[in-house]
């Protein structure tokens, strides 16, 4: 395998019962870029997400992280492989404050999570990091307060560091701006953009103008079909795409 590449995807099918929902996808993402997947409702975006962080099993294919096979792996194992994946809804605590939540991954990864009364300075390190993802998120002035209380934006910010709690080297976001206003869309980007510095992102997202101004690459999944995969400027000019999904609003 090139050592540009982190992620490979090879003749991935998925199937439930009689419904096929994909069919030989093959996608490969490079080492430290940001990709996109796009495609219609129902296009079998979500579907191929759960593949990558070990929700479902595919049916046929390959699924490879850095050149070692995932595909069926349970997604605490492909976390410690380096893979980390944030929901299409909000996945935070929203008793916990915004501090807690974010001990708990850095506990996770510690292999301290069944334990609170592990050695003191195991604990002072993870509360160190803590410290220091609560400032990388911005949210250091939210620290006490029930993760709950945040607005919605704050909660996704919120969730994006617990996904990097568990210093990932390879992110998946599923839609991380649905439901925001254009000023929370804004926020939320540029903390994408800056706490993914150095790694791998995989996002699925609807709007457009996210996907053109964040992605590196995008990939366009029709019908459970990869249809076209390229850089903003090639999947614009993409007659084929904007035929099956893009139509007037990029062309």
């Amino acid at each position: 395998m090139r050592e540009d590449r982190v992620l490979d995807l090879r003749g991935i099918a998925k199937s439930f019962g009689s419904a096929r929902i994909l069919e030989g996808v093959e996608l490969t993402v490079r080492r430290g870029e940001r990709h996109a997947i796009i495609g219609p409702n129902g296009a079998g975006k979500s579907t191929l997400f759960n593949l990558i962080s070990g929700q479902f099993s595919p049916t046929s294919g390959s699924i490879l992280l850095n050149g070692r096979e995932i595909a069926g792996r349970p997604p605490h194992q492909i976390n410690r492989m380096g893979l980390s994946r944030s929901f299409q809804i909000t996945n935070i605590y929203h008793r916990l404050s915004v501090f807690e939540n974010l001990r708990l991954g850095v506990m996770a990864r510690h292999g301290l999570r069944f334990s609170l009364f592990r050695r003191v300075a195991a604990l002072r390190a993870v509360n160190e990091e803590s410290e220091a993802l609560l400032q990388r998120i911005r949210l250091e002035d939210r620290r006490d307060r029930p993760a709950g209380d945040l607005t919605y934006s704050e909660q996704r910010a919120l969730e994006i560091g617990m996904t990097l709690a568990t210093a990932p080297e390879v992110i998946l976001l599923d839609e991380p701006t649905a439901g925001m206003s254009q000023e929370e869309t804004h926020y939320v980007i540029e903390l994408i953009r800056e706490v993914t510095k150095g790694k791998t992102l995989l996002v699925v997202e609807h709007d457009m103008n996210v996907v053109f101004s964040l992605c590196d690459r995008i990939s366009v999944l029709v019908y459970g079909e990869l249809l076209a995969t390229g850089t903003p400027e090639e999947i614009r000019a993409n007659r084929a795409v904007q035929e099956a999904y893009l139509g007037e609003e990029v062309a």
